[in-house]
């Protein structure tokens, strides 16, 4: 089945941006084909100038791309520790601890649960998680999946919040993202996909305040 048609976008470095649209429409999809994750068969994927498009996911991380899946992005059965070593497979010991200690500095939750089961963190805390490993490999491009999904509103505001944060370590964001609100509030600019296409784009503000989108998008309904 064909799911993209002819997606053309881009994000420039040091940037916040964020894909909205209904469910079912290829956002997921499109993060998963520039992590080369999900077949692509025709177009191209590019990187400061070098086309990625046949790159393997670890040639990725390696070049300073990392992903964050929306579901089963944690390994339950190994301590936040042990999820967090995961990311940094090839790194010396000592770099690798001294990004861990990094990112409980990003995502303090964590750290008292360093040696407990990821099984028993909240939504919240996984996420958290998830967002802590990918961050171990040092990127320079970070892919979100819809990293608020089911959690609650509090850890919504949190996880958007601190994702926003890393903008100050250089990282550029790509987040698609349900809670269309939410993130647009952090970022600079947005996209809306429909139907495997995008059908609008524009800063922001211009999304969030334009009543159009507003009722077709983001739940807003006529006084």
């Amino acid at each position: 089945m064909k799911i993209l048609n002819g997606v053309d976008l881009h994000v420039e470095k040091g940037e916040f941006v964020t894909i909205i649209g209904p469910n079912g429409c290829g956002k997921s999809t499109f993060i998963k084909v520039l992590f080369g994750i999900a077949t692509h068969y025709t177009g191209t994927v590019m990187h400061e100038g070098t086309n990625v498009s046949a790159w393997r996911t670890d040639r990725l991380v390696k070049r300073g791309i990392a992903y964050v899946p929306q579901v089963e992005n944690v390994f339950h059965t190994l301590t936040v520790h042990e999820n967090l070593q995961m990311g940094g497979i090839g790194l010396g010991v000592g770099v690798l601890e001294e990004r861990i200690e990094r990112t409980f500095e990003m995502f303090p939750d964590l750290k008292p649960r360093v040696h407990d089961l990821a099984a028993s963190l909240s939504g919240g805390q996984r996420q958290m998680l998830a967002l802590s490993r990918a961050l171990i490999s040092d990127p320079q491009l970070l892919l979100l999946d819809e990293p608020t999904a089911a959690l609650s509103p509090l850890y919504q505001e949190q996880i958007i919040e601190r994702i926003d944060a890393l903008r100050q370590h250089g990282i550029t964001v790509l987040i698609v993202e349900q809670n269309a609100r939410l993130s647009l509030a952090r970022s600079d600019r947005g996209y809306i996909m429909s139907g495997g296409e995008i059908v609008h784009t524009g800063t922001a503000d211009d999304l969030l305040n334009d009543p159009d989108i507003g009722k077709y998008f983001l739940g807003i309904k006529d006084d």
